[in-house]
């Protein structure tokens, strides 16, 4: 079960890695492309879409974060993972909300929220 953690932490590491850099980086030209293929206009500024980059760059960098920084308690095992990984699947919801406001398909945001809770879950304390 620990390889399938680590890997489910991986992917929804590379997953937000990937996302976010793109975000801060090259949002404005993204937002162009996409906004020719969108059903409605997308309507997140530069300055919020960098945000929400930033923050998903600083939470993926989490949840492959080992808890050496974290003093020895009863539940110090993984707890920057556990924390990183509600934070993911807290922004999957939202990202959801949105989609189905703008009544596009939310089974992808869905999906990785659900991987969310596989590392939430596969990294509670025994």
């Amino acid at each position: 079960m620990d390889y399938l953690t680590w890997t489910a932490q991986w992917i929804l590491a590379g997953t937000f890695l990937a996302s976010g850099l793109m975000k801060l980086f090259d949002f404005v030209p993204s937002i162009h492309a996409l906004h020719d293929r969108a059903y409605a206009a997308i309507a997140m500024s530069p300055i919020r879409g960098r945000f929400v980059g930033l923050i998903e760059i600083l939470l993926a960098i989490g949840v492959l974060l080992p808890d050496a920084i974290v003093p020895n308690g009863p539940d110090a095992e993984f707890v920057i993972v556990r924390w990183c990984a509600a934070g993911l699947a807290i922004l999957m919801i939202a990202v959801s909300i949105y989609y189905t406001r703008r009544r596009e398909s939310a089974a992808l945001t869905l999906s990785i929220f659900l991987l969310a809770l596989f590392v939430i879950v596969g990294r509670r304390p025994n």
